[in-house]
């Protein structure tokens, strides 16, 4: 599984518990898949279940950039302060800085990957 201080992995996903982290609600779950804590140094990569009415709060980050990648149902995406529709095979891409959150509008659950980098939104002094 590893060689030398780089770990790598096989996952299978049925193994990772579902998560609601801070400031997701109402059925908003994720698994978090590869991260810091599976030997990650540049990635947080989940895979994100929200039930009908699930959303996240309304957020920016500092310096992390995000892209979801929506494989199921549909939603409102909300960016800057104006919402867009997203479905399947949608691909969102988010800079640092950007207000945004995501809710399920439909009545079917919303599945999306989401892929974040750098693994924590911390400046980095210089």
């Amino acid at each position: 599984m590893s060689r030398g201080k780089d770990k790598w992995f096989i996952r299978n996903i049925v193994e990772v518990p579902w998560k609601e982290f801070p400031d997701h609600f109402g059925g908003a779950l994720s698994k978090p898949l590869v991260m810091p804590e599976t030997g990650a140094r540049n990635l947080d990569y989940r895979i994100s279940m929200y039930q009908p009415m699930a959303h996240v709060a309304k957020h920016a980050h500092k310096v992390q950039e995000q892209i979801y990648h929506v494989l199921e149902g549909e939603g409102l995406m909300e960016i800057d302060g104006k919402r867009y529709v997203v479905r399947k095979h949608d691909v969102i891409f988010l800079p640092p800085r950007i207000k945004h959150s995501i809710a399920n509008s439909g009545i079917t659950d919303l599945v999306f990957l989401v892929i974040t980098s750098p693994v924590t939104d911390e400046l980095k002094a210089m």
